[in-house]
């Protein structure tokens, strides 16, 4: 346990470390690398790092310098005001495997805990920082001191051992009563909770990448509009705003009034990926909490629905591509239907059957599952689902769950 302490503790070092380079002014940095000294730069760059120290109750955080595959120098240190002693250009203490691969690959590194005569006893973490151009400038390192990792362990294993004696003794109670059920119980939640999982990871995966790709476009945009500005085109800078109004829109086009909210973040996700592939899809959503139905059910029965037909629709040229979500609620029963643009099925009853797919077979890539859970899910809550296709290149899932 203790040793799972530390590597967690390591990973959300390395992770907090990777949201502290990217938000470092980059350009302040290299301009203090131009001049080592302590300049308005300098003081700038510390004040930002001692602020994320404060805030992360770290020893240290602070910039490397790698002189060579065996030497490496802090530059900027976020630390204490009472710890004047630690200067520019102060030798850091990287473990030689660590700074190597650190020097000649540019990867991130995590230590275990390392006693230093100078700066204490600590686990170190640092990720390479980056310019605008991707090129490595340096490194952000962060120390959490031995005492810190130790208190967590404390922690941890004190308040484990009464959870351990607990469940030890209702594991034994539940094995001697309900010895088959259990296993049959613990089945079933292992793979409700490995379904979802997956689900949840996929949506939030491509919600966070088509973010970022409007936020890496956002800071593309206002550099050239700052840019025009220094220049003195108003005039340009002016119809360049004017032009961003259609990707404006776009964004604004994405915001979804939902009510059941695990439902609006699949649909706000779905919705964003098909305008990344310019893909016209329109959402229409009945003032209800589909509360009658598991959230996990609900999830798994949509993304698979979207998912299909987004993949069908990309089969098509741009105009053509389109997906119209019904998400309808009534006193008897939630409807589902999903219409997309797409070829036609030819048979619209083995296309449920597990392992069947209409689409090509990719290594490593299981087909024929979507639609095979989907039946099986509705079947549970005694729901039925169809399948029509048309030649005019029409595909439409409707979905019915009786709610009485």
């Amino acid at each position: 346990m203790k040793r799972t302490v530390v590597e967690s503790i390591g990973s959300q070092s390395l992770e907090a470390a990777k949201a502290i380079a990217s938000d470092m002014d980059i350009e302040a940095y290299k301009r203090f690398l131009d001049n080592k000294v302590q300049n308005n730069h300098y003081w700038e760059i510390r004040s930002y790092l001692n602020d994320a120290r404060e805030k992360l109750g770290a020893l240290y955080v602070y910039t490397l310098e790698l002189e060579s595959p065996k030497e490496a120098k802090a530059m900027i240190v976020g630390l204490p005001p009472e710890r004047t002693d630690i200067g520019i250009g102060e030798p850091c203490m990287v473990p030689e495997p660590l700074l190597k691969r650190a020097y000649y690959e540019e990867k991130h590194y995590v230590t275990g805990v390392m006693e230093d005569p100078k700066f204490g006893v600590y686990l170190s973490a640092g990720v390479p920082i980056k310019d605008e151009i991707g090129e490595t400038i340096g490194y952000l390192g962060i120390d959490i001191s031995a005492k810190r990792i130790s208190e967590i362990e404390g922690t941890v294993l004190e308040d484990n051992i009464v959870i351990f004696i607990f469940n030890g003794v209702f594991i034994l109670i539940i094995i001697a009563s309900f010895f088959l059920m259990q296993r049959w119980y613990l089945k079933e939640v292992a793979k409700e909770v490995g379904d979802t999982e997956d689900t949840y990871q996929t949506e939030i995966k491509t919600l966070i990448a088509s973010v970022s790709s409007l936020r890496h476009d956002f800071v593309n945009h206002i550099q050239v509009i700052h840019g025009l500005l220094m220049i003195g085109e108003l005039n340009k800078a002016l119809q360049y705003v004017s032009s961003l109004s259609k990707e404006v829109e776009v964004i604004k086009s994405i915001e979804l009034d939902v009510e059941h909210p695990g439902l609006g973040i699949l649909l706000q996700a779905k919705k964003l990926a098909a305008e990344n592939q310019q893909i016209n899809m329109d959402i229409s959503i009945s003032k209800n909490a589909f509360d009658k139905i598991k959230t996990t059910d609900m999830i798994k029965i949509l993304s698979n629905l979207i998912d299909n037909a987004i993949e069908a629709t990309n089969e098509l040229p741009e105009e053509k591509r389109k997906v119209v979500i019904n998400c309808i609620a009534d006193e008897a029963k939630y409807v589902f239907k999903i219409m997309n643009t797409g070829p036609k099925i030819i048979d619209d009853e083995i296309i449920f059957k597990q392992g069947y797919s209409t689409k090509k077979i990719e290594q490593g890539k299981t087909r024929g599952q979507g639609l095979f859970i989907i039946k099986e899910i509705v079947h549970k809550y005694n729901g039925t689902v169809s399948i029509s296709s048309t030649n005019d290149l029409e595909i439409t899932v409707i979905v019915e769950i009786p709610i009485k």
